[in-house]
């Protein structure tokens, strides 16, 4: 559910109607719902209520603009991070340092250092080696680095092959087989205090039998670890729960996965983590954009249809792009009135394209229109490619609303560069 819906056959955002936004910001402009936002982590907070001992960590990658993020921590979550510039935001929007989980595969010295001097509440180690960095630097400064392993429980999460993170051949988590061993190398480490272990399989699940599968994984390796002699207090279980791009898709719902995660895991012992973002952001943001033109295409041609110029852009939202991924494209004001379209922006390349052959509403020049469920990895991959504006975004909230991120000009953009004085 969210609060984006049609009074008088205009669409508005909670009780705020689009064209408002439009011509106060301009488009393209990024609009998101507090109150979906705000119903999205109670209910994904209230499926997980059953569990003994949980720790809920925002997924800051989905959307890390300050204002959800202090949402969020409103909600009583932390946050999951995976670089030194998201625990920034993290801390600015008022989440607690011991609240924060860093995870990521790549965590430079400096990051980890960065980590340890704020005082977060846990490290995610992807490999040996970087536990032993940890330890060199937590020892440096008279501390034990609270940590956990990421293990790769060699499970295929069934999603789209570039949001896939379970499988042997990705780049994340040490291989299962060898967990146990490496394990216990880690926990030895002065500096380290080393907790449990964590995992990720995937983003955008549409089916909770891998999830269940791999944490049938986790399982026996907790055990196995127990066995040896080992503290294992936390297990992370990652995020990746799907949302429905389509007004049709039938997905599992945070109740169903609570109830699978409660059964998985009854008899472990320990906190479980989670790391929401998409099933949280996705559905609580639209992309609000204009048509620049409706462009015909060659007369006579059968399966060749006319193209939807609007002014929103592979670089404001890249997931089309990127994954092939669907977005609905539904006409702020529409009329009855269908037709057959692509819908493509104004960046010069051909990938530039949302959908091909689509059915939608009809459009003429200067009609508004919103990408739904672009909440989530839509403005934080933005780019100014083409010397395009950074684009704005908008929280909503009630009958009010306001701009939580300008949009940067390319004159402000052509500021931050210098030409050396030799040229």
């Amino acid at each position: 559910m969210d609060h984006f819906g049609f009074r008088d056959g205009v669409l508005h955002a909670e009780d705020v109607p689009l064209p408002a936004i439009a011509a106060a910001v301009g488009t393209p402009v990024y609009v998101y719902s507090a109150a979906t936002l705000r119903r999205h982590a109670r209910v994904f907070k209230a499926a997980l209520s059953g569990l003994p001992r949980v720790h809920l960590a925002y997924a800051i990658k989905a959307n890390p603009n300050l204002a959800v993020l202090r949402l969020m921590a409103n909600e009583g979550y932390g946050a999951d991070v995976v670089s030194a510039g998201e625990m920034k935001r993290a801390l600015a929007a008022g989440m607690a340092a011991s609240a924060i989980v860093f995870s990521g595969v790549g965590k430079t010295e400096g990051e980890l250092a960065a980590a340890l001097d704020a005082g977060i509440g846990q490290f995610n180690l992807e490999l040996e080696e970087e536990g032993e960095v940890l330890a060199r630097l937590a020892v440096t400064r008279g501390m034990r680095a609270p940590a956990v392993l990421r293990v790769n429980p060699d499970v295929d999460a069934g999603t789209h092959a570039k949001i896939s993170t379970g499988r042997k051949q990705n780049k994340f988590g040490v291989p299962i087989d060898q967990a146990p061993a490496m394990y216990a190398r880690l926990a030895a480490l002065p500096g380290l205090d080393l907790r449990g272990v964590a995992l990720h399989i995937g983003s955008q699940l549409a089916d909770l039998a891998p999830l269940e599968a791999a944490f049938g994984r986790i399982g026996e390796l907790v055990r196995a670890l127990r066995g040896a002699g080992h503290r294992v207090e936390r297990v992370d279980l990652g995020g990746g729960l799907g949302v429905p791009y389509r007004a049709d898709d039938v997905l599992p719902t945070p109740a169903d996965y609570g109830a699978m995660v409660a059964r998985a895991t009854a008899g472990w012992d320990v906190e479980l983590q989670f790391e929401p973002g998409r099933v949280i952001a996705g559905n609580a943001g639209v992309l609000l954009t204009r048509v620049i033109w409706v462009k015909p295409g060659p007369e006579n041609v059968e399966g060749v249809h006319p193209y939807v110029i609007v002014d929103a852009a592979m670089n404001d939202l890249a997931r089309p792009a990127l994954y092939d991924a669907w977005h609905d494209f539904i006409a702020v004001e529409p009329t009855s009135a269908r037709m057959v379209a692509n819908i493509a922006g104004p960046v010069c390349e051909s990938g530039d394209t949302f959908a091909m052959g689509r059915d939608i509403d009809a459009v003429r020049n200067g009609d508004l229109a919103v990408f739904r469920t672009a909440g989530a990895y839509g403005a934080t991959m933005a780019s100014t490619y083409n010397s395009r504006a950074l684009v704005p975004e908008v929280l909503v909230d009630g009958d009010r609303y306001a701009v939580v991120a300008d949009r940067v000009s390319p004159e402000a953009l052509i500021a931050a560069e210098r030409v050396p004085e030799w040229l």
